[in-house]
């Protein structure tokens, strides 16, 4: 039987929509940066992609930022700190690309700084308790997996920057954004060029941009057809048999607001790295924390700030994405509980 990616948070298959893009984008042969009329004509499809993703987000097209990523973006946002106290703070559940940076943890910061605080957790799916962006002149927003699946809201302000990344909404790996809501355009970390407005050097990688663009405008429009809720049934399906399955498994999250897509369970006495080799073996894939540090065999750092202890060992995540189908996730729920019935047999 064919194979059933069921890993779209670590990364979500080319839309059609953008690869049309990137294709047509392949044979615009100008710098950007050149005035003459190959370079404009570039431009154009650099400016056209900006919009795109200030649609997605609801923000101005200027305030856009093109990077090669979304941990870039966070690394652009954590350098505008001497702007917002001097220091950066992140809670243990953000991403390593904002926990690497971190001083300490909001609420022990004594004084001003700057706050990373995601709109939707990448392992677990969990998300704000009202599902918008967190707002605040100090705070950088994570919106990575929330954009393209969950309408982007903002309740009385909006954040100082957020990051998002081309690749988890449809679009190319190697291009993300940092969003500036500020009044001052952030000191570029990459100099030489000026690209960006002075924002960002080096020369953007146009093809990239006019895939995540078009990606970005194609997830809006899903969005707002509400194709995500069928997802959401799926994945309440795929729970609801697992658990039929197995009465110790543990649903992270379950109760609070998610991600429609997202499941992270953890079975006790049962490795997750373990789960995701022989998944992977029969036919699934899937992942144990988040896809930068899925390699590593070690408890989500995540799942262990969350209180799981030892259980945060035994996690894995399913991701749906919209083609994932009900005989996906029936398929792969009897699997699982096949795998479950044969390690539980041997460790007796």
């Amino acid at each position: 039987m064919s194979r059933v990616y069921l890993d779209h948070n670590a990364t979500t298959p080319l839309r059609a929509e953008a690869r049309d893009a990137m294709l047509a984008a392949m044979d615009v042969v100008g710098n950007p940066s050149s005035v003459h009329a190959e370079g404009r004509a570039a431009k154009m499809v650099v400016e056209r992609a900006r919009s795109q993703v200030a649609g997605l987000v609801g923000c101005l097209p200027t305030q856009v930022v093109f990077t090669g990523s979304a941990t870039e973006a966070a690394a652009l946002a954590v350098a505008q700190k001497d702007r917002h106290g001097g220091r950066f703070a992140a809670l243990p559940t953000e991403h390593d690309c904002f926990g690497d940076w971190s001083e300490g943890v909001p609420d022990a910061m004594d004084g001003p700084a700057l706050m990373a605080i995601s709109g939707a957790n990448s392992e677990t799916g969990i998300m704000q308790a009202d599902r918008r962006v967190v707002a605040g002149p100090s705070v950088v927003c994570d919106v990575t997996q929330m954009v393209g699946k969950v309408p982007v809201e903002y309740g009385d302000g909006t954040p100082a920057y957020m990051v998002l990344s081309g690749h988890k909404l449809g679009g190319p790996k190697g291009v993300g954004a940092l969003i500036n809501f500020t009044a001052d355009d952030p000191q570029a970390i990459l100099r030489g060029g000026g690209q960006e407005m002075g924002r960002r050097s080096g020369t953007e990688n146009v093809i990239g941009i006019a895939g995540f663009g078009a990606a970005a405008e194609a997830a809006q429009q899903d969005v707002e057809a509400g194709k995500w809720g069928r997802v959401e049934k799926l994945r309440n399906i795929l729970e609801s048999a697992l658990a039929a399955a197995s009465n110790t498994t543990i649903f992270v999250g379950k109760d609070a607001p998610r991600l429609p897509n997202t499941s992270c369970f953890a079975t006790p006495d049962w490795k997750g790295e373990t789960q995701v080799m022989q998944m992977d073996l029969a036919g699934f894939a899937i992942s144990a924390g988040s896809a930068c540090s899925s390699g590593k065999v070690k408890a989500s750092k995540v799942l262990t700030a969350m209180g799981l202890g030892d259980v945060a060992a035994n996690a894995v995540r399913v991701s749906l994405g919209l083609e994932t189908t009900e005989e996906d996730v029936l398929r792969f729920a009897e699997v699982w509980a096949q795998k479950l019935k044969k390690h539980q047999a041997r460790a007796a």
